[in-house]
This record gives structure tokens, sequence and C-alpha cells, in this order.
């Protein structure tokens, strides 16, 4: 009797957790609202209403038939809104507390990274990315000369870097413990991401805080337009990464739907249209992630 019933305990507890983890797409349908947490950056949520990722989960929530809701979240917190938990990343990650979720989905030019991989599942890519240094066109440095092998100007552009004060982030994808920066005699200047964000990184050196700073492509290519002739591009800090959106490890049907209409419009050129609109640059410079991407010439 008691086997008994401890398989039908068992039994009711697994449909319980498989009828719990199906259902995370069909309470925001019941619910009737997509929440998007993102952080102004970039082209990928501009702070207008409008950007790359911001255009993408519009239409998820129009595919979903629910209605569009953007929640504004900050770089220190954007994981805790999302799982509803505090966590310290340094010497690793643990859990310290607990928060309200505020959003569904992360989708703000999001790079994929280890350690947010064990807080969160990533969709399938949504725009590619890499870490190059930029430095002031004043600041008397100049760029490598390139080699034609990546880990030959990786090492280059890390030596540059004894030239003078870099600015890095800690836990983003601008953090010097990535890259094998740390412990290597070079003047490494913290930039918090809290209040401020990414956005604020070249104005700060512009401003002569630092000579040159990590920077992602994405922001690279806005940054050669909106101050062409101030800023420069050294070399590569790290090979090709990607970006993607953010979901909890307990919203496994949302992450599948998103994928699923990720595809469709990677497929019909709408991706395309808005990867044009937002970064044009991107197809010329990263080739390689756009190359099978109907609508990309």
């Amino acid at each position: 009797m008691a086997k008994s019933f401890l398989r039908l305990l068992g039994l009711a507890l697994a449909l319980f957790i498989h009828s719990a983890l199906a259902d995370d797409l069909q309470d925001i349908r019941a619910r009737g609202v997509l929440r998007h947490l993102g952080i102004p950056y970039a082209n990928f949520v501009t702070g207008s209403g409008d950007g790359l990722d911001v255009e993408i989960v519009q239409r998820f929530a129009r595919h979903l038939g629910v209605r569009y809701e953007f929640v504004e979240s900050t770089w220190p917190t954007v994981l805790g809104d999302l799982t509803g938990k505090e966590y310290s990343f340094k010497p690793s990650i643990r859990e310290t507390g607990s928060r309200p979720v505020r959003g569904d989905i992360v989708a703000t030019g999001l790079t994929i990274l280890p350690a947010r991989k064990q807080i969160i599942d990533y969709s399938d890519p949504t725009f590619p990315s890499a870490v190059w240094l930029l430095a002031r066109a004043d600041s008397g440095i100049t760029p490598i000369t390139p080699s034609g092998n990546l880990e030959r100007d990786i090492k280059a552009t890390k030596a540059v870097m004894k030239r003078g004060a870099t600015f890095v982030a800690d836990n983003s994808c601008l953090d010097p413990t990535l890259y094998g920066l740390e412990g290597k005699g070079l003047k490494l200047k913290r930039f918090v991401l809290g209040a401020g964000n990414v956005n604020e990184v070249v104005p700060a050196m512009l401003k002569n805080e630092s000579d040159m700073t990590l920077l992602d492509v994405p922001d690279v290519l806005l940054a050669m337009e909106r101050w062409s002739g101030r800023v420069i591009v050294v070399g590569p800090i790290s090979g090709e990464q990607r970006m993607a959106a953010g979901f909890r490890k307990d919203s496994p049907k949302l992450r599948e739907a998103f994928n699923s209409f990720l595809a469709g419009i990677k497929k019909d050129g709408t991706y395309m249209k808005l990867v044009r609109k937002y970064f044009r640059g991107a197809p010329r410079y990263m080739p390689e992630f756009f190359v099978d991407i109907p609508g990309r010439d």
C-alpha cells in the first residue's frame, strides 16, 4: 500500500511539475500582456519607444495575441527583475535574496555569457557581437595592423592597453575577467553600470576620464557614427559573440514560441528590414551571422 501511494504521489508530482512548466505561455495569454524588460542601450532599446529589440518583442506580442508592455530595468537588476531573485556574482554566482518579478522576457542587446546561463535560458541568437577596444582619437593611440589571425590581433590589441587607462564594467560583456585582463599590470577603470548604462561609457571617455574603453560591436558602430572623427577602433578583444533574449528557466513554452517566431521573421525578411533600420552597418562588419538570412542584400 505504501509503495503504491508513493508511486501515485510521484506521478502526481511529475504531472504537476509538467503542468507548471507548460503553463508559462498559457498564463501570459490568460493575463493578456507580455512584459518586456529592457534597458536603454544602443539601438536595441533607444529609450524613445523603439529599437531593434523593442520592435521584435512588440511583433512577438501581437503574434501571441496579447498586449505589449515595456518595463524599464537596469543592468544590475534586470536578471532579478526577470527571475524574482537577487544575485551576487563575485567571487562566484550565488542567490542572496528575492525581489518582485517584473517581466517575462529580457531583450535589450543581452550578450550570451556563461554566468548568465546559470540563471536564465536564452533564445536562439538575435544579433551578433564581439568586444573591441575603442580609443579617443586625440589619445595618441593608434589602431593595430590586422594580421589576418584573430588570436594574434587580440594579443596585439591587449598590448596597446598598456599605453593608457581603459574603462571596463564588471558583470557584463565588458568584464575584464572574461578576457584575461586582470593581473596584467593594466590600468583598468571600473565603469559602474547602475543608474547610468553602457550608453554613457563613450561620453565619459571623451571627457578624458579614460583613454580607451572596452565596447561591444553594436555600440561601436553607433559610436563611430555619433562621434565621427573623435573615436578610433584599436582592435578586437574577443572573438565573435552572440546576443539573445532571456527567459526564466520555468518558461520553456514562451521561449519555444519566441524561437519559432524569430525563425519566421528571419525567413520572411522582416528581421533584416529591422536590422537595416537600426544597425545598417552590421551585415558589413559581421557578415558571417547574416549570410543565410533572407533579405541581407
